[in-house]
């Protein structure tokens, strides 16, 4: 290989790697302390949790993700840090990490094991609910099912257990645990019924105020925040009953130590000294003495 040509090569290859996406297994305070920029991903349209505010977000979740941002100026002594908000779809909410194109994801998400094996996570931010919503003048023995009864009075076997749930059209968000969540029941009854997934709790809640899904399965405040919207949600209600329980938590680099110790400590921090509970009364409105002694858990000392 004469000189000139190895020398163009060199200079190709240099340019071919910068062009590429950092990944995410570069490190991470590294990466923010170099650009002096911190990049927060978050998945728009989840209120209260993250909502598109122009160029920017707001929500409960983004306000903790702020903490985390000063936290950061503070410890790699960058007070003129820039916070970049960038946009990202349920799907993309792991690769979006893992490839380095945000430095976190702020909305909150149900660690899975599957999961475990291309991404870590934060400490919890927030206890999920899995509840349901359906029209409010859905057949009763759908309600019936849903709320943990039998559908139907009299002789039970399996076909009657089954039958309010049977051809029936369920929705959730696509790639969520949900999904698999439903899924997974669907089988255990074996129910022969349908389920469409959608992008957005909007577009499940439409589905169903259109008759074109039975019931949406989401995080229960995602649900209530969108009834109350009115309008068409005016014909929806969520019940009562909720299926799970989740912790959930922020989406950070699987390898990378330090910044995940980071993030833990500002969120620690925002649980004692009282950040946490001003985001509830805020956003999700207020908390219980249960709740309380939960933050005493899920802060690290």
């Amino acid at each position: 290989m004469n000189a000139p040509f190895a020398k163009t090569t060199r200079l190709l290859l240099t340019l071919m790697f910068a062009a590429l996406p950092m990944v995410a297994g570069a490190n991470t305070l590294e990466r923010i302390r170099t650009s002096n920029t911190f990049n927060l991903g978050y998945v728009p349209d989840l209120a209260p949790f993250s909502v598109q505010d122009g160029d920017k977000a707001s929500g409960y979740a983004i306000d903790l993700c702020l903490k985390i941002a000063d936290k950061l100026k503070s410890e790699l002594d960058l007070p003129d840090l820039q916070v970049h908000y960038l946009p990202v779809t349920v799907a993309d909410e792991t690769s979006a990490v893992k490839l380095g194109k945000v430095d976190i994801l702020c909305t909150p998400t149900a660690p899975t094991l599957e999961r475990r094996k291309s991404v870590s996570y934060s400490i919890p931010v927030y206890t999920a609910g899995l509840s349901v919503m359906v029209r409010k003048d859905a057949a009763e023995p759908l309600l019936n099912v849903l709320n943990g009864q039998v559908a139907y009075s009299g002789p039970t076997w399996r076909a009657t257990v089954n039958r309010g749930l049977a051809n029936k059209t369920f929705s959730s968000i696509e790639g969520g645990v949900t999904e698999d969540w439903i899924r997974v029941h669907m089988r255990l009854l074996n129910v022969i019924a349908s389920l469409v997934t959608v992008p957005s709790v909007e577009e499940g809640a439409r589905l169903v105020a259109e008759h074109k899904a039975d019931a949406f399965f989401a995080e229960r405040i995602l649900l209530k925040n969108q009834v109350a919207k009115g309008g068409t949600n005016d014909d929806l209600m969520v019940l009562d009953r909720i299926f799970e329980y989740s912790p959930v938590a922020m989406i950070v680099d699987r390898n990378d130590e330090d910044f995940r110790l980071l993030v833990d400590t500002a969120l620690s921090e925002a649980y004692r000294l009282g950040a946490v509970e001003q985001g509830y009364d805020k956003y999700l409105g207020g908390i219980s003495e249960p709740l309380r002694r939960l933050f005493r858990v899920y802060a690290l000392p």
